[in-house]
């Protein structure tokens, strides 16, 4: 008679977090299994797996450490899990994710399910319009820093399952492979790019923020996406006083507000001309601003609203650049279409929600890159760039879906 494992974790949520792994795709951690070898004996892999989970008996490998770069230059640590480690968390992510969505903010935005990052700028807007100041903040190196103690406790605070409880701190324990093979052991953190991290970063400040928020401050509204929040006041004096508690309330958890991205803005427009020298903000990918608009009758006004983010558009040019779409001349225009509409729609998808105009001049950017492509491609357009210019508009207008900005720029809502 086999005996009953420890823990009851079942082959079926195994298979349901290995199929959402493999939609998921991503790399190879530290043993270089990607999921294409992971699948190659997959049946004893998650066997495997189960077994360990059940019985207690999993550990966690290291977490391979890579340095992404950020659009300001510098980079940002990601952590890449196993390929069965990945399984893992999504097993206890799914378990413990449904109990935690009961209890979390209706304006924590980031990573959950039904929530998106446009929702919370759409709300960040409507905000800006009813009220006159907003108090940007950025909490530094968040991930690296969260309390171990203080999480675990919201962890237990929200479940009974012991398995549960074990393998978060295990995963939170777990050494960091640098790109020189050292293991370095942590005491605080969760890597960024594990599967279980959202999920605890939202749990974290979920009490450190957010209910925080409600009891403290309950007539201040905000909108939070993971670590990158902005909260709406209705005075400077307000304002400031917020800004305050909020470095107060963060070193408490742990944590600290970055000195220059921390800071009080002034939602300018026609019907507020106060003098205030901080008048925009960037928030997920926008800047807001004050910007020129028509209303209904055509009238134009300022008015304080989001778009494509300066940032942004400059890490799509430099994506863009690196194609080196000049050097592909052996490809057809279908070719590159198919290679890079999935970016390209991506881009177009996320960054055209509002004042979708301010996009146009970085979609451009990419048509003169395949002008410089027609002119290398075709003998007959060598040297003549205005002549490829018109010969690509030609084909814009021809076929607007062949690719995928094409619709936007040369539509008719271009």
């Amino acid at each position: 008679m086999k005996q009953a494992k420890p823990f009851p974790i079942t082959k079926r949520q195994v298979w349901e977090a290995y199929k959402r792994v493999k939609a998921n795709r991503g790399g190879a951690g530290v043993d270089g299994q990607t999921v294409e070898l992971f699948d190659r004996d997959l049946a004893d892999n998650l066997y495997k797996l189960w077994n360990r989970l059940a019985s207690g008996s999993y550990q966690p490998p290291p977490v391979k450490r890579v340095e992404i770069p950020k659009a300001n230059g510098g980079t940002r640590p990601l952590g890449i899990p196993t390929v069965a480690d990945r399984i893992a968390q999504t097993v206890v992510k799914q378990a413990l994710e449904p109990e935690l969505e009961k209890h979390f903010h209706p304006d924590s935005y980031g990573y959950r399910p039904g929530k998106s990052a446009h929702q919370a700028l759409h709300m960040a807007r409507r905000r800006c319009w009813r009220y006159n100041w907003v108090v940007e903040y950025d909490i530094q190196g968040f991930f690296d820093n969260l309390g171990h103690e203080l999480l675990m406790r919201a962890v237990c605070k929200h479940t009974q399952e012991k398995w549960v409880v074990l393998y978060i701190e295990r995963w939170l324990k777990a050494p960091v492979l640098s790109s020189e093979g050292m293991a370095l052991s942590r005491d605080r953190g969760t890597p960024q790019g594990g599967v279980i991290s959202p999920l605890l970063a939202n749990l974290y400040l979920h009490y450190g923020f957010d209910q925080w928020m409600v009891r403290q401050y309950p007539h201040i509204p905000f909108e939070r996406y993971a670590d990158d929040g902005v909260a709406h006041c209705r005075s400077r004096n307000e304002a400031e006083k917020l800004k305050a508690a909020l470095a107060a309330r963060f070193a408490q958890c742990g944590l600290a507000l970055h000195p220059e991205k921390t800071r009080i803005i002034y939602c300018k427009d026609d019907d507020r001309k106060a003098d205030y020298p901080e008048t925009k903000f960037d928030f997920l990918g926008y800047t807001f601003r004050p910007r020129r608009s028509k209303n209904r009758w055509g009238k134009a006004f300022i008015n304080f609203s989001p778009a494509i983010s300066n940032k942004a558009s400059k890490a799509i040019r430099q994506e863009v650049r690196g194609w080196k779409l000049h050097l592909r001349s052996d490809k057809s225009l279908d070719d590159l279409a198919r290679m890079f509409n999935a970016v390209i729609r991506g881009w177009v998808g996320y960054y055209s929600v509002f004042y979708k105009s301010a996009l146009y001049s970085t979609l451009r950017h990419l048509d003169r890159k395949l002008v410089l492509w027609a002119t290398r491609k075709f003998k007959r357009l060598r040297g003549h760039r205005r002549r490829a210019d018109h010969w690509l508009r030609g084909v814009a207008h021809r076929q607007l879906g062949l690719f995928a900005h094409w619709r936007l720029l040369y539509g008719q809502a271009g």
